[in-house]
This record gives C-alpha cells, structure tokens and sequence, in this order.
C-alpha cells in the first residue's frame, strides 16, 4: 500500500497493451489506493505491434514530462519502440519536468538514455499491465515499488550467491534488461559508469545468448568497470537439444570464471511476478555475507528532496 498519493500517468511508449482489461484494472486499483490517474491515449492504443505511430509515442511521453497533474508515469508494458524515440527525445525538458518514470525491459533504453543524457535517476520496477493491472497483483512487488518510491533512502536485502565472501562495494546502481544494455553499447546513449554496480535481466534468452551478451559487454570494456555485476531473473527459456545440459548454473560459472569482477545471482528482479524496484543511477552500497546481499540506496532527486 502506498504511504501517499500520487499523479500518475499511464503511457504505452513501446508495445501495444496485449489485454487492455489489464490497463482497467491497474487505473481501478490505482485510484481505489487514492491515486490520480491521468490515461494517455496510447495507453490501449494499437498501431503495428506497437501502441501508435513513432510521432504518437513520442508525443506521449513528452505529455507525461509536460502534465503538471503527473508526478508518476508508469509504462504500460515494454516490448519493443523506445530505440526509435531515443534521438527524438528532449532529455532536458524531460529532466527539468522532475517527474518519475517507472518500467522495466524496453524501458531499459529510456533509462540508460536518460542516465548518459541528463543524469537522470529513474526506476525499474513494475508496469502498469503485468503488475499493477494483474488480476492477482504481488503485494510482495507492489509493497517494495510504493516503500522505495517514499524513501530516498532505501534498504533491500534478498538471498545471492557467489563469491567472494563478505563482498563489499559502492558505486552507481544501473542497468536492466541485458538486450537493451548490450543494444545501447558503443552509442552515446550508454551511460560511462566506472566502479558501477551493473544488474541485468532477461526473458527467452538461452543461457548461451545471456553468456553472449554479456561477453559483448565484456570485450567493449565496459564490465572490467565494474564493481560488481548482479544477476537477475532468466526467464522464460527452453532450453533445446543443442543445449546439451548448458544451463544457468553453467552459464554463470563461465561468468565467474571469465570476467573477472565479482558475480552474483538470485536478485529478485527481472520479467517475474515478484520483483523490487530499484533506482537506476543511484548510489548504491553493496554488501554479501552469509549469502545475504544488502543494497543500501540513496536516490535523492528533486522530487524525493521534497518529500523526505
């Protein structure tokens, strides 16, 4: 339950809502908790397989940084389309509007753009679809997305794996989805993190393509700057004949084996129904003893500033 009342706005800048009962339900819900739910138009809008024309999307998003009834805006689902906005969007108006922006998958590009653009600290964590309009919501989920939104500093504690033992680190939290993270490198929308804490995430990827992606991240250098590298939810894979027994397990130890920098597993983040929300560009201090990993945040924008 939230502990205040927002605006909220509620966009689809990527995929079309695949059941727009969905996007019904998340605005009921929303408003039966106290909220003020503004509804774009592309919201249960349907366009190729997109939500609306590249102009109509882009256009939704900047009435989400533009609305002054907004505080909040939450994608309607991920998919695919934020790489067709990215050289479109004013990242300073959209900065200067301190609104929050809330999503996750797609959503990835728009966060590290946003990061490498403006400096700007946005959120992974629930969408208004699959989470807020499920027809069973994870309170679990809802619970941390609303608790870290109304603390700018937050504390997270949840089970990883990995070495070494009593591991600890501080740097910026960021990431994602690890396709859009591997997407965006070599561009000037990937942000330059040094001593960073990278978390990253996926849906029906084998362990050998995560293992791929993360060897291109690899090998543009850009993981040796890295604190440490946190691993999420893998989902939704079925792993073939071809295979032949490549699983995660196999794939992370590889990870471990090669890359030099520490890795975890278990962050319960990712395309699953129970996930935390975390502040992509914010400080982060890492500790793992005793397989307990405890991320310490400090997410201080304007807009947490005014509600501390």
């Amino acid at each position: 339950m939230s502990s205040r009342s927002y605006g909220i706005g509620i966009y689809a800048p990527a995929g079309f809502a695949t059941e727009p009962a969905a996007v019904d339900r998340a605005v009921a819900r929303l408003e039966a908790a106290g909220h003020r739910v503004v509804v774009d138009p592309t919201a249960k809008g349907r366009w190729q397989r997109f939500s609306a024309t590249d102009d109509e999307r882009l256009a939704a998003v900047m009435r989400m940084a533009s609305d002054p009834a907004v505080e909040l805006a939450i994608a309607v689902r991920g998919g695919y389309g934020w790489s067709r906005l990215l050289e479109r969007l004013d990242f300073a108006a959209i900065a200067a509007s301190d609104k929050r922006w809330l999503g996750h998958s797609d959503f990835t590009a728009f966060q590290l753009a946003a990061l490498a653009s403006a400096g700007m600290v946005t959120f992974a964590g629930p969408m208004a679809a699959y989470d807020f309009g499920a027809e069973e919501p994870s309170q679990f989920t809802l619970n941390h997305c609303w608790d870290l939104l109304a603390r700018p500093q937050y504390v997270i504690e949840c089970a990883l794996s990995g070495a070494p033992a009593g591991f600890t680190a501080e740097g910026i939290l960021w990431g994602g989805n690890l396709s859009l993270v591997a997407h965006l490198a070599g561009t000037h929308y990937m942000p330059r993190i040094d001593g960073g804490i990278l978390f990253v995430e996926d849906v029906a990827e084998h362990p050998y393509r995560v293992e791929r992606m993360l060897y291109q991240l690899y090998h543009a250098g850009i993981l040796g700057r890295q604190r440490a590298l946190l691993l999420g939810r893998f989902s939704g894979f079925d792993p073939g004949a071809n295979d032949n027994g490549y699983n995660l397990e196999t794939m992370i130890g590889q990870a471990r084996a090669a890359f030099g920098i520490a890795v975890f597993s278990g962050l319960p983040f990712g395309h699953c129904r129970d996930k935390v929300t975390l502040p992509v560009g914010a400080r982060c201090s890492l500790s793992v003893r005793d397989g307990i990993g405890r991320l310490a945040l400090s997410h201080y924008t304007t807009a947490s500033r005014q509600t501390a």
